[in-house]
Parts: structure tokens; sequence; C-alpha cells
């Protein structure tokens, strides 16, 4: 009896251990690289609705090589074209300063933003002007047109720092995140005005003294000054009825009804008091929302990404450690969600000159959770 009693127990152990394995290595493929870049950083990540094209977009930073590019068979193809990624001081208004952000929208549009806050070393020309550079392009997908141009003239330039963006349609609005200004700028898509909202609210703030904590260490630049952002990650519903969104350096994730923020009679204190406070989330750069609801979101200090639920409840999608700061999402009609790794907390400004990056930067994919009706 004591024999068999062992060699069940002995059966059940392996059986586990089996079982334990077959975990583990699903879980490690479960992050599949689509492209690597070598030292040019991914920052920008989107996939068309429709076609599941994938474009990547590059910062204004040595080694420069192209600003957006579209992902055809792992190559990197500039996009719209090869003279819109050139250089040009002299024709900002049609070539890339420092492309931040994009968005695929579901009426076959890529939405770029360009970005060059005040001060930054992307800003390229006269070093004496303190001014940044912002414009939204709208290129269309069916035939790689730039259908127009938006300048964010109303905007305080040399405090503003575009980072995010979302675009809503039904209402011709883009929503954007602005850390310089601790505030979501909604531009008029109609005509090109542009209002600052939630300015300074506890929502779109970074809470004081919080310090990232990540691969051992806080993120402090050569000068010892911690890195900090303001509101910065956002996501839009398929709906177009949520508008979602949070500081990196605090750890709530947050909502309002869009009707709200189109509503240009409404204060800055009636918006404040119709913003809901979603979950508790991790460290997170990016974030995005699935035709379900569900905000897809990174979680840094735990190299991972997390999925919040309508009803708040937050879920670990997939645990990696090539997950170093991931930083914008895109999905595909493929059941994928595509990110980026920029890993900014390990270029040399955050390790005392050190480059402690793991080249190359790569795009990868990970596989969205079923649901009844989704692939």
């Amino acid at each position: 009896m004591l024999v068999f009693i062992v060699l069940i127990s002995m059966k059940r152990t392996i059986l586990s251990m089996i079982l334990s394995a077959s975990i583990v290595a699903a879980n490690a493929q479960q992050l599949i690289e689509v492209a690597q870049f070598g030292k040019n950083q991914p920052i920008g990540v989107t996939v068309a609705p429709k076609s599941n094209r994938l474009f990547v977009s590059f910062p204004h930073t040595e080694p420069y090589l192209y600003g957006l590019t579209e992902i055809v068979n792992g190559q990197r193809v500039p996009f719209p074209n090869e003279e819109w990624n050139k250089v040009d001081t002299a024709q900002t208004e049609t070539h890339f300063v420092n492309v931040q952000d994009l968005y695929a929208d579901n009426m076959n549009n890529l939405w770029v933003l360009d970005s060059a806050p005040g001060g930054s070393a992307a800003v390229i020309g006269d070093n004496k002007k303190k001014e940044g550079r912002f414009k939204l392009i709208k290129i269309s997908l069916d035939d790689n047109k730039v259908q127009r141009i938006y300048d964010f003239d109303d905007l305080p330039k040399s405090e503003s720092a575009l980072n995010d963006m979302c675009i809503d349609n039904s209402k011709q609005l883009a929503y954007l995140s602005d850390p310089g200004l601790k505030a979501i700028v909604v531009l008029d898509l109609n005509t090109g005005k542009s209002r600052i909202v939630l300015r300074n609210d506890k929502s779109t703030l970074a809470t004081p003294g919080f310090k990232l904590h990540l691969d051992g260490k806080d993120v402090v630049d050569d000068s010892g000054k911690p890195f900090v952002s303001n509101v910065n990650g956002i996501a839009l519903t398929h709906d177009n009825k949520w508008f979602y969104f949070r500081a990196i350096n605090q750890t709530k994730l947050y909502r309002i009804a869009t009707e709200y923020l189109a509503n240009i009679t409404l204060s800055d204190a009636d918006l404040s008091s119709k913003v809901e406070t979603v979950a508790e989330t991790g460290v997170c750069h990016g974030m995005i929302a699935d035709s379900r609801g569900y905000i897809y979101l990174s979680n840094s200090v735990d190299k991972s990404i997390q999925y919040v639920k309508p009803n708040g409840e937050v879920k670990t999608m997939v645990t990696d450690s090539r997950l170093i700061w991931p930083d914008s999402f895109g999905i595909g009609n493929d059941g994928y969600l595509y990110l980026s790794a920029s890993q900014m907390n390990r270029l040399p400004k955050y390790n005392n000159g050190k480059n402690m990056v793991s080249y190359p930067f790569r795009v990868y994919k990970v596989k969205l959770p079923k649901w009844q009706g989704w692939y």
C-alpha cells in the first residue's frame, strides 16, 4: 500500500512538473518578435483596422533613418514617402520634425503627431527658439496622400508637449495628452481650433515624489533629476464613448465620457467632477482599447502587459523580460496586440552616461485574450 501511495504521489508530482513546464513554454511564446530596428528606437505603433497595415515611428535622435515607416515583411519602408522623412529645417510643414505618436482610425486614415517640445533636443533649427513645433497630419491610407495638417497655433508652444492622441470621427474631435501643460487638449477637426481642459487636475498630474523604479534602480538622469511625466498614455473606446487617461508617475487609471469633453460650455471644475477612477494599475506608458472595451496598458515595473475590463477588473496578459518600457500599442484585425519596447530607462541619460540598451530595438505582438465572437 505504501509503495502504491508513493507511486501515485510521484505521478502527481511529475504531472504537475509537466503542466508547469507547459505553462512556462506557452508563456515564453506569447510575445512574438515582429521586426527589429538596430539602434533606431521605436516609439509610436499603430495598425490599420481594415488592412492590418503596421506603422512604426521613430524620434529624431541619432542614428536617424526615418521618422515614420510602414513595416512590410519585417522591413521598414518610409511613409508616406522618402521626401517627408528627409530632414529639412526650412520646410518643416512638409517634413517630419519628431514623430511622436500614431493613430489609425476606422475610416482608413493614419494620423501622425509630429511633436517636438520646446527645449527638446528633437527641435531642429535655431537653438535660440524655445517654442516647440507641433503638427497633426491626416494621411489617407486609400492613396497614401496627406489630406490635412493641423498646426495648433492656439497652444502655448513654449509650454506644450503634445504626447499621445486619439481620433473621434463621430464628433470630429481629437483628444491629446499634454504632459507639459498637465492637461488634455481637445482639437476640433473641422475648425482646427483647440481647447485645453483638465489642466492641473489631480487626474492629469504626476503624484509628487513618485519615482519610477525599474531594473532595480530609480530612473534618474545624469543631473540627478528623476524622470517625471504628467498625463501621458490615453485610449479611446471603439464606440467613442469613453476616454481613458493617466500620468506615468502614478498608478491610477481614469476615464471621462467624451460627451463631456465635447461640451464647450463645461468648465474645468465641471469636467473634473465627471472624471471617474477606474482601477489601480502598474506604471504605464501607453494604452489602447479593443472592441470589447478592454483597456490594454503596460506595467513597466513587472515587465508585463495588463488589461482592464469595463468593470475595473485588472488582469495580466503577458509577462516577459523583453518588455522594457512598453511604449505604444496597436491592435490588428488578426487578433494580436502590437507594441514597441523603447527601453527609455536604459538610455545613457538615466545610467550615468552608460548605455544599457539591449539592441536591437524591436516591435512585438501578443495574442489578445479570447472571447466569444472574437477570432
